[in-house]
């Protein structure tokens, strides 16, 4: 899979100016970084490149600003970066003109720079060519390491891989790895967990891995709009009953593709959504009128299970219930760690990803045992939607 894309493989760094486009776009509370996975996960790349001797100057976005917005600057987290690659790190007040090219000329080999927040010009979400240009002046090579922006064609994230020479950083190409693993070239069979609230943001989702999984297990609030589909009664759960056609042509497109779908068979109800709420378990079938259905019950928690003990690669997006609530996220726990433990015993290929998903299998405490776990939302969910990435097919070896 990899060998279709560049990597830092195939190029010497020593002595060239490396524009590397990192997400820095980091949860900050009073001017403090307070989760430093993002920066950690780009830490090697930063390292290999400033070990070999070239001059990282690192290109990257944060925050929604329009225009400059001092609560948007990239400078206390270029600060909490040093700290993480044990190395000084520079900053320069923008990203293009004279600041940055001041900056770049005092570099030596080895150096790194962080350049202010790209989005301070509205030019960048262009893609504007004379902004991309203004860029692309700065370094003599390109590498892309922000997985989680590719599904985006901005200036830094797409438009400099057309002027410069581009290649895929570390952790872009180990993102790159393990999704070409889950679903381009994977072992079978193959089971999809796809969780969540809505039906209506994982359409193409769901339409896209009937056709290229085993078996789909659906829960959530998403499973609800199956079974409303299918005439179940749900009482007064979360569902999204106008998309009962939808869900009937996902079923039928199941059945033709040979995909096994895995609904609920039993639901933990509760007539109210409060944490600690008392519950009671019911078969799908008999779901009292007032109830609320907020997680799978435990019989479907062993139909999981033993659809996972069958596959031999688990992509996972979106929890089975109400996790973020005790009781209602036992169903999401017992299936992760079911997972985690197949992962740990060799006879499981797992990949997850989204915000969602990664707080539930943190709150299982199982995260570091997934085979990979992305931390990219939208461009991890476009890529298991099939969409071309435009990050990504700038990097493809031509």
């Amino acid at each position: 899979m990899t060998t279709a894309f560049r990597t830092l493989d195939d190029v010497d760094v020593k002595g060239k100016r490396v524009l590397l486009r990192v997400d820095l776009n980091v949860p900050m509370d009073n001017g403090k970084v307070t989760d430093l996975t993002r920066i950690e996960r780009v830490a090697p790349t930063i390292t290999e490149i400033a070990g070999k001797g070239g001059k990282v100057i690192l290109l990257a976005h944060f925050g929604r600003p329009k225009g400059r917005d001092p609560k948007d600057s990239l400078k206390p987290v270029a600060l909490a970066l040093s700290h993480v690659v044990k190395r000084h790190v520079g900053f320069a007040d923008d990203c293009i003109g004279q600041a940055a090219e001041t900056a770049i000329a005092a570099m030596k080999d080895g150096d790194i720079l962080c350049l202010e927040n790209t989005r301070f010009h509205k030019e960048e979400e262009r893609n504007d060519p004379a902004f991309v240009a203004a860029l692309a002046r700065l370094g003599d090579i390109w590498v892309n390491d922000a997985f989680s922006a590719a599904h985006r064609a901005h200036a830094s994230t797409e438009g400099l891989g057309h002027k410069l020479p581009a290649y895929a950083g570390r952790t872009m190409q180990a993102e790159l790895t393990a999704l070409g693993r889950a679903l381009d070239a994977p072992r079978r069979p193959v089971i999809a967990i796809v969780g969540g609230a809505k039906v209506s943001t994982k359409i193409d989702l769901l339409e896209n891995l009937v056709g290229k999984v085993n078996a789909l297990v659906i829960g959530g609030g998403m499973a609800n709009t199956f079974l409303h589909a299918q005439g179940v009664g749900i009482g007064k759960s979360l569902a999204e009953k106008d998309l009962a056609d939808t869900a009937r042509r996902i079923l039928d497109k199941a059945e033709t593709s040979n995909c096994a779908i895995i609904l609920p068979v039993d639901a933990v109800v509760a007539y109210h959504f409060a944490a600690n709420a008392p519950t009671e378990t019911y078969g799908v079938d008999a779901i009292p009128p007032e109830g609320m259905i907020l997680d799978v019950g435990p019989l479907s928690v062993e139909r999981v299970k033993a659809a996972i003990d069958d596959a031999a690669t688990l992509v996972w997006n979106g929890p089975l219930g109400a996790f973020e609530l005790h009781p209602f996220d036992h169903g999401t726990v017992a299936a992760a760690r079911h997972a985690a433990a197949r992962t740990r015993a060799g006879k499981l290929v797992s990949v997850a990803g989204g915000g969602d998903t990664v707080a539930a299998l943190n709150h299982a405490h199982v995260a570091d045992d997934f085979s990979y776990v992305s931390t990219a939302g939208g461009a991890f969910l476009e890529w298991t939607e099939g969409k071309a990435l435009p990050g990504v097919e700038v990097l493809r070896a031509r």
